[in-house]
């Protein structure tokens, strides 16, 4: 009997350290050190949340910067790869109809960076190849009338080098990149 008071102790004393005081003890030092991060990375324009640095949105306006196709179809209560065999049939023809309808939208171009026609693994890949965002600015430029320069500028201009010089690609928010947009053109 002695050895299931001491269990029952010793549980409920876990129960309070892990579930109650580690919590919030991480929970406190992330406000205090990384406030940004701890509320989600969101991204805010004229006061307002318009979403998040973490989790792609569909911008489907050919005025617009497009972002990785999503398995979840952007939908951030069913984050899910496609689960598809890059062997499979499937995986190919699901490949050929992005190829298919990236020309139809963008009918000038040949080089089609990858980024643009494969599935992001989780469902909200935020960012694109610089690559990736390049391919879409000759249709940007068109419907907007923006110079092509300027919108190779602009993604110059926010991508996002390697951490450290080494860590990870080049890459570019697609969020952030279409609230600059905004900045020049009305939709």
């Amino acid at each position: 009997m002695k050895s299931v008071f001491i269990a029952v102790r010793m549980s409920l004393l876990f129960m309070i350290i892990c579930g109650l005081i580690y919590p919030l003890a991480t929970t406190g030092v992330a406000q205090v050190l990384f406030p940004k991060q701890a509320n989600g990375s969101l991204i805010e324009s004229g006061g307002v949340v318009i979403g998040s640095e973490l989790l792609a949105q569909n911008f489907e306006s050919p005025k617009l910067f497009h972002p990785r196709a999503s398995a979840a179809k952007y939908d951030p209560t069913a984050s899910a790869g496609s689960n598809t065999a890059v062997a499979s049939s499937d995986y190919a023809q699901g490949i050929a109809d992005q190829i298919d309808a990236l020309k139809k939208e963008n009918p000038n171009l040949t080089d089609i960076p990858a980024d643009l026609v494969t599935v992001s693994g989780s469902g909200f890949d935020p960012d694109l190849s610089p690559e990736g965002a390049k391919a879409q600015v000759p249709r940007i430029s068109m419907e907007t009338g923006i110079p092509e320069k300027n919108l190779y500028d602009l993604v110059d201009q926010l991508t996002i080098t390697r951490q450290l010089g080494i860590f990870g690609e080049p890459r570019v928010n697609v969020t952030e990149l279409n609230i600059e947009l905004l900045k020049q053109v009305k939709l």
